[in-house]
C-alpha cells in the first residue's frame, strides 16, 4: 500500500470521528430545543443546528468520495487451476454456511415458540362466580387494601377479586368440614390401639365442651392463613431480592461505567439470568418503558412503589433522582454497592450466630427433653404415683411429641428465614 493510500485512510478515519462528534452535538441540541420555550433562544439553537447539519453533510459527502476511491480487489495468480480450486472451496464453504444457517433457524424457532397462557383453575373460576360481586364491593370500600398491595408486591398471578373470592369459598368449605369433624368426634373417639375408632363413653354434654372449638378454629385458621399468605410470600421474595441486590449492583456499576443508556443496564442484567428474582422486577421496568410508553424516571418510581423489597425501592428511587439531576451514575452505583455489600455481610453474620443458638435449643428440646419425660413417665408407672400409662401410650406420646416439636421448629425456622 502506498503512502498516499495510508494518508487517505487516515483522513477517512478522522472524518468519521468528526461525523460522530457532530452527530452527538446535533442530538444534544435537538433535546435542548424541545425544552426551550423562548422564541429568541429557539432561533439561536435552530441556527446552530443548521450549521452543524451542513457541516455533517459536507463531511459525509467527502467520506463517500474517499470510499469510492478505495479498491480492495486483487487479480488471482495461477490461472485456471486456481480458479477451479477457489470455486470448489467456495462451494464447500457455502454448504457449511447452509448447515450453520439451518441450525440457527432451528434455535430461533425454538426461542420463538409462544408461551402457554396460564388459565385460572376451575376452583378459582367457581369462587369468582359465587363471591365475585361481594369481593368487588368490599374492594371498592377499601376493606382489603393491604391484601391487594401484598398480592401485587408478591408477584402472585391473582386478581384481587379472584383471590378474595377464593378466600371466601375456602372458608365456607372449611365450615362444612369443621361441622363434620365436630359431629364425628361428638359420638366417636380416636385411640392408639386397634380398633382405632371407638364409640365415645362420655356424656354428650361433656363431649360437646371438648370438641366444640373445631367449629370456630378450623374456619378462622383457614381464613387467616389465606389472608396472610401474600404477605408471607412478599417477605420471602424480599429476602431473596436482598440477597441478590448487592452483587447485581456491583455489575450495574461496572456496566454504567461504559456510559451507555441507563435502560440498557437493566436489559443486560436480565440477559445474564444470574438474578432470577431481580429479573422479574427489572422486566416490569422494561415493560413500563416499552409497552406503556413511560420514561425511565417514571418507570423507576412505579416499580419502586410496587416492589416487594425496601432496599430495591431505595435503589430505584435514588437512581431516578440521580438521572433527573444529571448525577454521576457509576459513582452512585459504586457507593450504593458498598453500602449494600456491607449490610449483606452484617446480616450473614447475624444469621450464623442465631443458627448456633437455635442448634443448641434444638438439641435441648428435641433430644434431651423427650428422653427425660419418658423416664419420668416410666418411673411413675412403676412406682404407681400420679398418672399410670401403658408402655404403648408412653411410646406414642414420645413419638407424637418429637414429631410435633420438629414440625413447630421447622415452621419457625422457615418463617424466620423469610423475615431475614
Amino acid at each position: 500500500m502506498s503512502i498516499e493510500k495510508k494518508v487517505s485512510f487516515e483522513e477517512l478515519k478522522n472524518n468519521i470521528l468528526k461525523e460522530k462528534k457532530v452527530s452527538r452535538e446535533l442530538n444534544s441540541l435537538f433535546t435542548y430545543f424541545e425544552k426551550v420555550k423562548e422564541a429568541r433562544e429557539k432561533r439561536l439553537v435552530k441556527t446552530q443546528f443548521d450549521l452543524l447539519r451542513s457541516s455533517l453533510k459536507k463531511t459525509n459527502d467527502f467520506v463517500l468520495i474517499e470510499l469510492k476511491k478505495i479498491n480492495l480487489a486483487r487479480p488471482l495468480e495461477g490461472g485456471f487451476k486456481k480458479d477451479k480450486l477457489l470455486i470448489k472451496s467456495l462451494k464447500e464453504v457455502s454448504e457449511i454456511d447452509k448447515g450453520t444457517l439451518r441450525r440457527l433457524k432451528k434455535k430461533e424457532e425454538k426461542k420463538l415458540k409462544p408461551k402457554k397462557i396460564k388459565k385460572p383453575s376451575k376452583y378459582v373460576q367457581e369462587s369468582s362466580k359465587i363471591f365475585g360481586r361481594q369481593a368487588k364491593k368490599l374492594l371498592n370500600k377499601k376493606m382489603f387494601e393491604t391484601l391487594e398491595r401484598d398480592l401485587i408486591k408478591a408477584n402472585l398471578h391473582f386478581p384481587p377479586i379472584a383471590y378474595i373470592s377464593t378466600i371466601f369459598l375456602s372458608t365456607l368449605i372449611s365450615i362444612f368440614v369443621a361441622i363434620f369433624l365436630f359431629v364425628f368426634f361428638l359420638f366417636f373417639d380416636f385411640g392408639p390401639t386397634i380398633p382405632f375408632i371407638t364409640k365415645s363413653a362420655e356424656a354428650i354434654g361433656t363431649r360437646f365442651f371438648k370438641v366444640f372449638w373445631m367449629l370456630f378454629l378450623i374456619p378462622i385458621g383457614i381464613y387467616l392463613f389465606m389472608y396472610f399468605y401474600p404477605s408471607l410470600e412478599k417477605k420471602s421474595i424480599e429476602t431473596k431480592i436482598n440477597n441478590e441486590l448487592p452483587f447485581a449492583t456491583i455489575n450495574m456499576a461496572a456496566i454504567s461505567g461504559s456510559m451507555i443508556d441507563p435502560t440498557k443496564i437493566f436489559s443486560i442484567i436480565i440477559s445474564t439470568k444470574e438474578y432470577p428474582f431481580l429479573e422479574k422486577e427489572f422486566t416490569k421496568l422494561i415493560n413500563e418503558i416499552n409497552i406503556y410508553g413511560d420514561d425511565l424516571v417514571t418507570a423507576l418510581k412505579n416499580v419502586s412503589y410496587n416492589g416487594p423489597s425496601k432496599k430495591l425501592s431505595e435503589l430505584l428511587n435514588g437512581l431516578s433522582t440521580t438521572i433527573s439531576s444529571g448525577g454521576d451514575l457509576p459513582e452512585f452505583f459504586d457507593k450504593r454497592a458498598e453500602t449494600l455489600l456491607f449490610e449483606h455481610r452484617i446480616e450473614k453474620e447475624k444469621s450464623a450466630k442465631s443458627a448456633e443458638t437455635f442448634m443448641d435449643i434444638y438439641i435441648s428440646v428435641v433430644i434431651a427433653a423427650p428422653m427425660i419425660i419418658m423416664l419420668l413417665l416410666m418411673m411413675m408407672k412403676m412406682s404407681g404415683l400420679g398418672i399410670s400409662l401403658s408402655t404403648s401410650m408412653i411410646t406414642l406420646i414420645a413419638v407424637l411429641g418429637v414429631t410435633l416439636i420438629n414440625i413447630a421448629f421447622m415452621t419457625f425456622l422457615h418463617l424466620k428465614q423469610a423475615n431475614e
